[in-house]
């Protein structure tokens, strides 16, 4: 699944592309995605201008006059960007696969500007609902996410107060969308390598210096993965048919055996599991 560099990449991507277009056409070929698409979905959005293109967490907010339209990618999403309807040619997409296989294009809006914005998801766990413009802070997947990680509510001091008698792990504390949203299992191996921290340590364990350096490897982390155009681990690219390339200044993910890359450190990568989810980690210098 993505991660928010990831979407952050195809939120500015898209911008560049399709911002104030306007929806002249929907084709809608599969209408089961995680929660089917309605018949009236066409005529909400035919003839609506693009005003904005905003992200929360791993979500893309579609902003139009009196609505917006949130787009979640699931497991598999992706979104391409054709000249027409019947074009093999993908003339650029945010993941690019050259056998795209068309009978996963579930949906297709048409633009004024000549271009087709397509949802391409084979797992279709992905999904696209409409809200009023007002309700945007009462909608049920965004108002449950905490702090944005580049948010200055996101600090030492909530840190500390959320973690009051908790029990969980750090891993499993930074996965936790509710408590920081965006972070998913690349970014906090990362930003825990980064800080010296073992994946599977109590988060309460952690004192406020070592909160307030993890705080701040978090945000070194996204900022350079977005620098980077995020990671391509799934053939990511932008519009501009560019890779991302922060894996190839991975520390520790997907790393299993190799040598820590810390010059002064003899230690070397493991990995365990953590809630089902693979976990890298330096065995000498995170502690």
């Amino acid at each position: 699944m993505p991660e928010l560099p990831e979407i952050e990449i195809v939120k500015r991507s898209l911008f560049k592309m399709i911002n104030k277009a306007k929806i002249i056409d929907i084709k809608i070929n599969n209408r089961n995605l995680r929660y089917k698409i309605t018949n009236k979905f066409s005529e909400q959005i035919i003839g609506e201008t693009i005003l904005k293109i905003s992200r929360r967490s791993k979500y893309l907010i579609f902003h139009f006059k009196n609505t917006i339209l949130l787009a979640h990618f699931g497991m598999s999403g992706k979104l391409l960007i054709i000249r027409n309807y019947d074009n093999a040619i993908f003339k650029t997409s945010f993941y690019y696969e050259t056998n795209v296989n068309n009978k996963h294009n579930h949906i297709y809006f048409k633009l004024n500007n000549g271009l087709v914005l397509v949802y391409n998801d084979i797992r279709r766990f992905g999904f696209f609902k409409f809200y009023p413009t007002n309700q945007l802070s009462q909608i049920e997947f965004l108002k449950k996410l905490g702090p944005e990680p580049f948010s200055n509510k996101f600090n030492t001091k909530y840190f500390q107060e959320f973690i009051k008698n908790k029990k969980k792990s750090i891993k499993n504390l930074l996965m936790d969308q509710t408590f920081v949203s965006g972070l998913g299992n690349i970014y906090v191996n990362e930003s825990l390598f980064f800080s010296r921290i073992t994946p599977t340590r109590g988060a309460i364990s952690l004192n406020k210096k070592e909160i307030k350096n993890l705080i701040l490897s978090i945000k070194k982390i996204l900022k350079l993965a977005i620098s980077k155009g995020g990671s391509s681990i799934k053939n990511f690219q932008s519009t501009q048919a560019k890779n991302g390339s922060f894996q190839e200044f991975f520390s520790v993910y997907n790393r299993e055996n190799k040598k820590c890359s810390r010059i002064s450190c003899k230690g070397k990568i493991k990995k365990i599991v953590i809630s089902n989810r693979s976990s890298f980690y330096c065995n000498n210098c995170q502690i």
